[in-house]
């Protein structure tokens, strides 16, 4: 453990010594930025099926326009990365600054493991929060909604599904709902906990900063299940969902006929909202 470490005695990282768990900062952006886009646009089980083509070059779009919304969460302070302590840079001129993002965001021939050599930082997994009380601007994230239109689509059906009424969960005031917002781990250091491990220590943390609760949309059945089924004395409770097989539009044609679309495709994946409640 170094002293950049999140860890305190009352929570633990619970991970092997090889990582360690940290604070994201702004020095971290870009490297988050990368990590969000790399891992969503090539593995996540939704974008790479509903946009299949030109993956690099809307990864360089999605790149800048997703500026906001790492920014918006690392600022909180609320949001948190795991480190590799082992990590070995692929090139000399990395380690003065700790790590270093080489994509010049030009050459749309790059494949997802070319992309992957030229992220050279030990960063293999964030989890990304905001406070509720000073919500995401939605004018600017409409540039990484034009990226991914679906993106939008699947905040707005799962908004639409949620049966609450807003007054019983919604902050009145700071560090009451934690939003979640941006789950990510590399690809090759998937299938170590990294997540669940990060995700349990950030209810924790959140707990001891006095929030209530913690809510997060998922796109993965991993995620749904680490954040719906939290350890005692947590309670996590799926609020909303849609399976975006099943799911269908009414829209109208440009002969004025109206037909019904699946936006989703012949994708399978269920989509949830979690609410996870720390004062269960």
């Amino acid at each position: 453990m170094t002293n950049l470490s999140a860890a305190t005695a009352t929570n633990p990282t619970n991970l092997p010594p090889r990582y360690e768990i940290r604070r994201l900062t702004d020095e971290h952006i870009e490297w988050a930025k990368a990590l969000v886009v790399h891992t969503n646009l090539f593995y996540s089980p939704v974008w790479p099926v509903c946009y299949p083509e030109a993956k690099t070059e809307r990864l360089y779009r999605s790149y800048h326009a997703a500026d906001y919304l790492v920014r918006h969460q690392i600022g909180s302070g609320h949001s948190f990365g795991v480190f590799d302590l082992e990590y070995r840079f692929r090139r000399e001129e990395s380690k003065p600054t700790g790590g270093k993002l080489y994509w010049e965001l030009k050459d749309t021939t790059l494949d997802a493991d070319q992309l992957a050599e030229q992220m050279d930082f030990p960063l293999v997994s964030i989890a990304l929060a905001y406070d509720g009380f000073h919500p995401l601007d939605g004018e600017q994230i409409g540039p990484l909604v034009a990226c991914l239109p679906l993106f939008g689509t699947f905040y707005h059906v799962l908004e639409l599904r949620d049966p609450r009424d807003p007054t019983s969960w919604q902050p009145t005031g700071e560090k009451q709902v934690l939003m979640r917002n941006a789950t990510c781990t590399r690809h090759d250091a998937e299938g170590k906990g990294l997540m669940k491990a990060l995700a349990q220590f950030l209810m924790r943390y959140a707990a001891e900063q006095g929030f209530r609760g913690i809510q997060i949309e998922c796109f993965a059945d991993a995620v749904t299940k680490v954040w719906s089924q939290p350890p005692p004395p947590f309670k996590g409770t799926i609020v909303s969902e849609f399976n975006t097989y099943d799911y269908e539009e009414e829209v109208e044609g440009e002969d004025g006929v109206k037909k019904t679309i699946k936006p989703f495709g012949d994708l399978k994946q269920r989509a949830t909202k979690v609410y996870c409640d720390l004062k269960a």
